[in-house]
């Protein structure tokens, strides 16, 4: 069947080394650009506040990008994805593939479509290694970091695609009609009052060329001081979480743009990596976000947040310094340092035996790379109850690691300025007594029964 192509967008926000997009280009026939929001399908986790921002931008440069050439509208993917195709007249509907439950959607899509009559292809594009290829020597999917990461060092990895030319089909003028396009407006995807942005415009620039400007300035020199990531106050970090996951900047792009750049490519690669193997177990364990993925954690007696607490960890106002630097640099950039993620979740899951899911849901809404496999996978690894994850009687003391990793107080003074002064709070809880709560609560999962 001849007729234009529909590509339709999700969270591979760009042109170059796309896919679908240079499938379409093969086809010699014009392209619908869609994309659409889907808050409605019960296979799809809404996105959060501060993801809502981002996409908002994203699709906001990506538009720019292709002169006005993208569709945007919103509903039931199933529903809208059938109905922009009939309506072009299309022949053929490509994407690129997606790991979670939502590829349910896309399976059902793929059936309809094809009954129809119209060509329908899905790509490999937003993982390096996708998760039917790597597994054990018995066909299982792996279950620890290192072995993945291994195996999957031991396969070639595709060069990046240039920018696919193609004719674009642009959307009618008049929304509302059969041919137009939603006014991004009106998703309201950004906040209004109050206006808690103002961070997040500091710190970011969404959409393909930011991914690119992030990934060159980050090979210009942080790179070589990768060895000090785990310090919050040095510029080591690349920042390329967000814009690896709305997809404007591809991991096969960063992986030939870093490989051997640097004495330290070979360890960031490996925590592009942990990216991969967190899509791994989403793909096996759908409902990473709610169930525990080690099934002897439902035994975890977890408690309910004291009056107050979960509030107070929420602003950054625990009286533990290195906590409240890291809640405070969430609330104002929507980003956090991964270490510093590690140690307030500890504190959170361990110190305050608040159950991982909340913790996640919250991180889910506040930050800007909030990833359906990374955000709870990570979760899970501090809780215990994870792939690969720490052990149980690995408590992070905050205290401790301000210490290690943040001898100078740089990173809490330039969050926390007051933390030496009178009115800075009192702790919330006891780091001593509330760590040995934790053990003797973990008891629970070790000796169930």
């Amino acid at each position: 069947m001849t007729g234009p192509t529909v590509v339709w967008l999700r969270d591979d926000l760009r042109l170059a080394d796309n896919p679908a997009l240079t499938a379409a280009a093969a086809r010699n026939e014009p392209v619908v650009l869609l994309y659409v929001l889907d808050d409605e399908s019960p296979e799809v986790r809404p996105l959060g506040a501060a993801s809502r921002w981002w996409l908002h931008h994203s699709l906001t440069a990506l538009a720019e990008s292709v002169g006005g050439a993208l569709w945007l509208r919103r509903g039931a993917a199933f529903d809208v994805v059938q109905a922009v195709a009939a309506d072009a007249g299309a022949g053929a509907v490509l994407w690129n593939r997606r790991y979670g439950a939502a590829r349910e959607v896309d399976a059902r899509l793929k059936t309809a479509l094809r009954s129809a009559g119209v060509e329908v292809e899905s790509f490999q594009a937003s993982l390096l290694f996708e998760p039917w290829t790597v597994t054990t020597g018995q066909g299982e999917p792996y279950k620890v970091f290192t072995p993945f990461w291994r195996a999957c060092l031991e396969r070639n990895v595709r060069e990046p695609l240039p920018v696919a030319e193609v004719e674009w089909v642009f959307p009618s003028s008049t929304s509302g009609n059969d041919h137009g396009s939603d006014d991004l407006a009106s998703w309201q995807l950004l906040p209004t009052r109050p206006d808690w942005a103002g961070g997040l415009r500091e710190t970011w620039t969404p959409g393909e060329a930011g991914a690119h400007a992030r990934l060159e300035h980050f090979l210009a020199g942080p790179i070589d001081d990768y060895n000090r990531r785990d310090e919050p106050a040095v510029e080591a970090t690349s920042m390329l979480s967000p814009h690896l996951r709305f997809g404007e900047i591809s991991p096969f792009q960063v992986w030939q743009a870093a490989h051997g750049a640097s004495r330290n490519s070979a360890k960031f690669l490996s925590e592009v990596g942990w990216r991969e193997f967190n899509a791994n177990i989403l793909f096996y364990s759908p409902d990473l976000a709610t169930r525990n993925y080690r099934a002897a954690f439902d035994a975890f007696p977890w408690d309910a947040p004291a009056p107050g607490d979960l509030e107070a960890w929420k602003t950054g106002r625990t009286g533990i310094p290195l906590v409240d630097a890291g809640m405070r640099e969430l609330w104002h950039t929507g980003y956090m340092h991964n270490r510093v993620r590690m140690v307030v979740a500890s504190f959170l899951i361990k110190n305050l035996l608040v159950d991982w899911r909340i913790g996640e849901q919250w991180f889910w809404d506040t930050l800007v790379d909030a990833d359906e496999a990374s955000n709870p996978g990570n979760w899970q690894w501090v809780a215990g109850s994870g792939a690969d994850a720490a052990p149980y009687f690995r408590v992070f003391n905050p205290e401790l690691q301000r210490s290690k990793f943040d001898p100078h107080n740089e990173y809490v003074e330039r969050w926390v300025p007051e933390y030496l002064m009178p009115d800075y709070p009192e702790p919330i809880v006891d780091l001593a007594q509330s760590r040995k709560d934790a053990l003797a609560a973990y008891e629970a999962v070790k000796n169930p029964g």
